[in-house]
């Protein structure tokens, strides 16, 4: 090879790689442009519990927890439209500890509580440890099944499940042994954007509790606990910015209205008294500006009954290493049963210091270009931008027509382009759903997100000087002449492969897999 030749190479090898370098910049700089971002609020505030001691305080007698044996049965509910079972856990009256044995006359009545499932839970033998501790102090408790033909991922309504709770809450009131006064609910995760609703407008709720209660709209919620579960895992800044674009956006195909549900309206007609429990190892959940925004709420009402507790080191269900609390229960049961002396006994606010690092804010929504059915239809256009032109060659040869070749070795380098397009997109979800099987189970693995996340970068990168060469190869093909002779299928697949590819990496780009320009 010739000096000059060499000096050509080199040229053209180092025009390819600013090409190759432009093209990754650009993509990065499309990614970061394009929006939203995510820079949530520091939150400024915090809750000072007024002492560890979570036991509620105040003069009144009450039964503790395993005073009683316990007695469950199922009972069916009759909604409108459908019917559900519900386990009642109920005291075997006893000799009182404290009156001695019962005398002659009609049965003791006990105060009781409904429970309202969250999103995990929809079967009457959930919360049946709890449901049954609180049977053995004394306060009888239904957990009916949740009511599932009106209940889908993509729909659901907050308003129409507390009516039919507050069927449930009759049956209950009407059972002989309960004190149809005494009668409340508890609203665990989900259930506390039900629970205040049945409070709210129903005078028969005579207390609230809500426990790993979101306080804020399912959008928000989500943003926040997928926000502090990546941040927990140790993911790349970078992938943050992926929060508000998913969960902010409209869902494909319509519905998941309820995402943005405001329960608050409701808490601030809540006239009865309310227990606000958090664990403080709940990451899901806003668990100081939970309880600020609860008791604003409550203060709207004129209500000040609130009580506040925090169990150290418990989860969402408020689980430490996989147990219930067994203060928790306590707690509850001595609530219940103290009510209305303990509505305001002192301490309010007790228990671990609680820990919320960002506050829990409406969540930005992605411009229309990248919103729902518009990322969804780019990603299937592009894809099948890639795939017409293979399948009409491969059609063409099953009738017996052979298409004409593309100028060589043009094949191999479209080959290779949509092998990369394929793998950087499929090697990003496959490491989102490492991810959040990490996120979930509060596990961490420094290798697998940092190496993994260069791993999908490198893939990205190689895939841009790919597409850089492969249409290099192609305009010195249309110069020399020789795409002319490749006729309309050749054309077809050397323009849907590079347009298509070209938009996948954007669709990459969109999602934080080039490197960041601003």
């Amino acid at each position: 090879m010739g000096a000059q030749q060499a000096r050509t190479l080199d040229d053209v090898i180092y025009r390819k790689v600013v090409a190759s370098l432009a093209m990754v910049l650009a993509l990065g700089l499309l990614g970061s442009v394009a929006g939203p971002g995510w820079s949530p609020r520091t939150l400024d505030s915090t809750i000072v519990p007024q002492t560890a001691d979570v036991s509620i305080g105040g003069d009144v007698a009450t039964y503790p927890v395993g005073t009683f044996e316990v007695t469950s049965s199922l009972v069916e509910i009759q909604l409108d439209g459908a019917t559900v079972q519900a386990e009642i856990s109920e005291p075997v009256p006893r000799e009182d500890p404290v009156a001695g044995p019962p005398v002659a006359g009609p049965r003791p009545r006990y105060p009781a509580v409904l429970f309202m499932h969250g999103a995990g839970t929809g079967r009457h033998t959930a919360f049946r440890e709890t449901a049954r501790a609180l049977a053995s102090a004394g306060v009888v408790a239904m957990v009916p099944d949740k009511r599932l033909d009106t209940y889908t991922t993509r729909e659901r309504d907050y308003p129409a499940m507390a009516e039919d709770y507050l069927v449930s809450l009759e049956v209950l009131r009407g059972r002989p042994g309960v004190d149809p006064d005494r009668v409340g609910v508890y609203g665990e995760s989900e259930g506390g954007w039900i629970a205040p609703i049945a409070a709210a407008t129903s005078p028969d709720v005579a207390f609230l509790i809500q426990v790993s209660s979101p306080v804020v709209s399912p959008r928000q919620q989500a943003a926040f606990a997928t926000d502090a579960y990546l941040r927990n895992v140790g993911v790349p800044g970078a992938l943050l910015r992926a929060i508000p674009r998913g969960i902010g956006s409209h869902a494909p195909g319509g519905g998941f209205e309820y995402v943005d549900f405001d329960v608050r309206p409701y808490q601030r007609a809540v006239t009865e008294p309310t227990l606000v429990v958090y664990g403080t190892a709940d990451a899901s959940m806003p668990t100081i500006q939970g309880a600020e925004v609860m008791i604003t709420d409550l203060a709207e009402a004129g209500n000040n009954a609130y009580t506040v507790r925090y169990f150290a080191d418990a989860n969402h269900g408020i689980r430490v290493d996989g147990e219930i609390d067994p203060e928790f229960l306590d707690v509850l049961a001595r609530w219940i049963q103290g009510l209305p002396e303990t509505a305001r006994a002192e301490p309010r606010i007790a228990g671990a210091q609680p820990v919320q690092r960002f506050v829990a804010d409406p969540v930005e929504r992605p411009r229309w270009y990248a919103d729902g059915d518009m990322l969804v239809s780019g990603l299937q256009t592009a894809a099948g931008a890639v795939a017409v032109g293979p399948l009409l060659w491969a059609g063409a040869v099953l009738v017996r027509r052979r298409p004409r070749r593309l100028p060589p070795p043009l094949a191999r380098w479209m080959a290779a382009l949509s092998l990369g397009a394929a793998l950087t997109l499929g090697a990003f979800a496959a490491y989102l759903a490492r991810v959040a099987q990490l996120a979930l189970n509060y596990e961490t693995d420094p290798l697998f997100v940092h190496g993994g996340w260069l791993v999908v970068q490198l893939l990205g990168v190689t895939t841009a000087g790919l597409l850089v060469v492969s249409a290099a190869r192609v305009l010195a093909a249309g110069r020399a002449g020789r795409l002319a002779r490749t006729g309309w299928i050749g054309l077809l697949t050397i323009a849907g492969i590079h347009v298509g590819c070209l938009v996948l990496l954007v669709i990459a780009a969109y999602w934080g897999v080039f490197p960041a320009v601003l």
